[in-house]
């Protein structure tokens, strides 16, 4: 007979990408919850935050309920919702008994400029998730120009995302 887990684990990964609008657009790029202002907002209905919609997927991915396409295509839609971060304090209502030990963010854009940005945007993903900064990394990378994103068209982003169940 097997034996219970005293806790259970599971690992979401989450993907997002968005092209960039014209450069003389006036929307905002979000990324994380925080604006640069080196590049134009995203092609997108909503604010096109590839990174909270990326740890959206990563939630989907834990627990196999639709939050983008779904949940936030309503908020966005017919509430005329189009922060992400109401979108992902919805998806994070869907983890139930699952606490999040990290999660893990990369980037791949050739622009913003990221420098100067990256512990603003964890300390900014860690207050919307309710974690402590050390629970949030976050990597970006040029991928050498190899890819539309890398060329600067738009941004990719992927998430890893660890979470723990007690089950006692």
């Amino acid at each position: 007979m097997a034996k219970a887990l005293p806790f259970i684990v599971r690992t979401g990964i989450g993907q997002d990408s968005h092209r960039f609008l014209s450069p003389d657009s006036a929307k905002p790029c979000v990324m994380g919850g925080v604006i640069f202002d080196d590049a134009p907002g995203f092609n997108a209905n909503s604010d096109g935050d590839v990174v909270l919609h990326a740890i959206c997927n990563a939630i989907t991915s834990v627990t196999g309920i639709l939050i983008l396409g779904a949940i936030a295509d309503d908020l966005c839609l017919k509430d005329g919702i189009t922060d992400s971060e109401v979108y992902l304090k919805e998806a994070l209502k869907t983890l139930g008994n699952q606490h999040i030990t990290h999660v893990a963010v990369t980037i791949e854009a050739k622009k913003p400029r990221f420098k100067g940005k990256l512990l603003e945007m964890r300390e900014n993903i860690a207050r919307i998730m309710e974690l402590v900064v050390s629970q949030v990394g976050i990597t970006a990378t040029s991928g050498e120009g190899l890819t539309d994103f890398g060329c600067g068209d738009g941004v990719q982003c992927f998430v890893i995302m660890t979470t723990m169940e007690n089950n006692t």
